[in-house]
C-alpha cells in the first residue's frame, strides 16, 4: 500500500468516525431526555434511536463498496426515522442535526445534483418540522440557528467533495500518463528495434552492391587468368592486375562501411560521373559492350536517388556478368514527367529460372519500395533480358 492510500484511507476513516460520533451525540442525550422525562413514548424513541445509530454505523462502512445501491434506501429510511423522532417528542428539536448528517452523506455519496436535491428536501422539513412543533416566535428564533448549522455543513461537504473529485480526477490522468509512458517506452523499443533493422537491411545493401560487385568481377578475372595464364602470359598479367585493382576498392569500401557507415563515393558525386565510371569499369574487366544513354537534363536528385539509382545499375550489371552470358548491355536513363527510369538490358540468354530468387534483387527493390518507386525485371524484345526502375521525383 502506497503511502498517499494509506493517508486516504486514514481521512475517510476519520471523516466516518465524526459523523457517527456527532449521530451518538444527539441520540444518546434524546434517549436520556425521554426516560428522565418518564415519556411514554420513551421506547419507542429508544427503539428508533438505536435502529438509526445501527444503519448509520452500518452504511458508513460499506458505503465505500456499495455507494449507489445503498444510499436512496437508506436516505429515505434514516430521514424516515428523524421526521418520526421530532414528531414523537417536543423535546427532541435537537434532532434535526441528524438532517445535517444526512445532508453530508447525500452530497458526498451521489452527483451533485442528487445530493442538492436532498439537501433541498431536509432545509424544507426542518422548516415544517420547527414552525409545526414550536410556538411562533421560538420557531424563528431558532430556524436561523439551524439553517446556519446547514450552510456550514453542507459548505464543508461540497469542499470535501470538490477535493475528493478532484483526488480521483487527479489518480485517473496520473493512470493515464502512467499507461501513455508505458506505451512510449514500448512504442521507442520497436522504433529502436526498426531503425536497427533497417540499418542492417542497409549495410547488408550497401555491402552486397559493393563488395559483391567487385568480388564478382575479380572472380571472373581470375578465371579468365587462370585460361590464359600458359597461352596468352601478358593479358593474363593484365587481368591479374585488373583484379588486385578491384580487391584493393573492395578493401577500402569494407573499410568506409565499417568504421564510418556512410555511403559510398559514388552517392556524393554527380549521377553521370558515377554512370560512366561505372560503365567504363565494367567494360575494362568485363569486355562487354556498354552502351550509356543519359540525357542532358537530369532533375536534381536527392542522394537517395541517385544512391538508388547507381546501386540498381551496379547490381543489374553484376548479375549480367554472373548470368547474362551477354556480350553488350545498355544502361540508359529517361525522364518523364514526374519519374525517371532506369533501364539495363542485354541481349544474352534471357530470365533465369527463378528471376525472383537472390538478395541482389530483393535488395533493389527495396530501395525501389523505400522512394515509393517500382522494380521490374522482364525479358528484353529482341533477345535477353532487362531490368526497369521507376522513381518518382518532385
Amino acid at each position: 500500500m502506497s503511502e498517499r492510500t494509506f493517508w486516504e484511507r486514514i481521512k475517510t476513516w476519520l471523516y466516518q468516525m465524526a459523523g457517527v460520533f456527532a449521530i451518538l451525540a444527539i441520540g444518546i442525550p434524546g434517549a436520556i431526555i425521554v426516560f428522565v422525562n418518564e415519556s411514554p413514548t420513551r421506547w419507542t424513541v429508544l427503539v428508533l434511536t438505536v435502529v438509526f445509530i445501527s444503519l448509520s454505523i452500518t452504511y458508513s462502512y460499506l458505503r465505500y463498496q456499495y455507494v449507489r445501491r445503498f444510499a436512496y434506501p437508506y436516505l429515505i429510511v434514516q430521514t424516515g426515522i428523524t421526521v418520526w423522532l421530532l414528531i414523537l417528542h417536543p423535546n427532541l428539536t435537537f434532532y434535526v442535526i441528524w438532517f445535517y448528517v444526512l445532508a453530508i452523506e447525500a452530497i458526498m455519496a451521489l452527483s451533485r445534483r442528487e445530493g442538492h436535491l436532498w439537501l433541498a428536501i431536509f432545509v424544507v422539513l426542518t422548516i415544517a418540522l420547527l414552525v409545526g412543533r414550536l410556538p411562533l416566535l421560538e420557531a424563528m428564533i431558532t430556524l436561523p440557528v439551524f439553517l446556519g448549522g446547514f450552510f456550514f455543513f453542507v459548505t464543508f461537504a461540497n469542499a470535501t467533495y470538490r477535493a475528493n473529485e478532484a483526488r480521483r480526477e487527479s489518480q485517473r490522468l496520473l493512470e493515464e500518463l502512467q499507461a501513455a509512458h508505458t506505451q512510449l517506452q514500448n512504442f521507442a523499443a520497436q522504433a529502436e528495434q526498426l531503425a536497427v533493422s533497417e540499418e542492417r537491411n542497409r549495410l547488408s545493401r550497401e555491402m552486397h552492391d559493393t563488395i559483391g560487385h567487385r568480388l564478382t568481377v575479380s572472380a571472373v578475372q581470375l578465371e579468365g587468368a587462370q585460361k590464359l595464364v600458359e597461352r596468352d602470359p601478358g593479358r593474363a598479367s593484365e587481368m591479374i592486375g585488373t583484379v588486385r585493382d578491384q580487391v584493393r576498392e573492395a578493401l577500402a569500401e569494407l573499410r568506409s562501411t565499417v568504421a564510418t557507415l556512410r555511403e559510398p563515393l559514388e552517392s556524393a558525386l554527380p549521377l553521370r560521373v558515377s554512370l560512366e565510371r561505372l560503365a567504363a569499369d565494367f567494360e575494362a574487366a568485363t569486355g562487354m559492350t556498354v552502351h550509356l544513354i543519359i540525357p542532358d537534363d537530369l532533375p536534381d536528385l536527392s542522394t537517395a536517388h541517385r544512391l538508388a539509382l547507381y546501386r540498381t545499375a551496379q547490381e543489374s550489371l553484376t548479375n549480367v556478368q554472373k548470368h547474362a552470358q551477354a556480350e553488350q548491355v545498355w544502361l540508359q536513363l529517361e525522364r518523364q514527367a514526374q519519374f525517371i527510369t532506369l533501364r539495363v538490358s542485354d541481349n544474352g540468354i534471357g530470365l533465369p529460372d527463378q528471376p525472383d530468387s537472390g538478395f541482389g534483387l530483393r535488395g533493389m527493390r527495396e530501395r525501389a519500395s523505400q522512394l515509393g518507386g517500382k522494380l521490374v525485371m522482364e525479358p528484353r524484345n529482341g533477345g535477353g533480358a532487362q531490368i526497369s526502375l521507376w522513381l518518382p521525383v518532385s
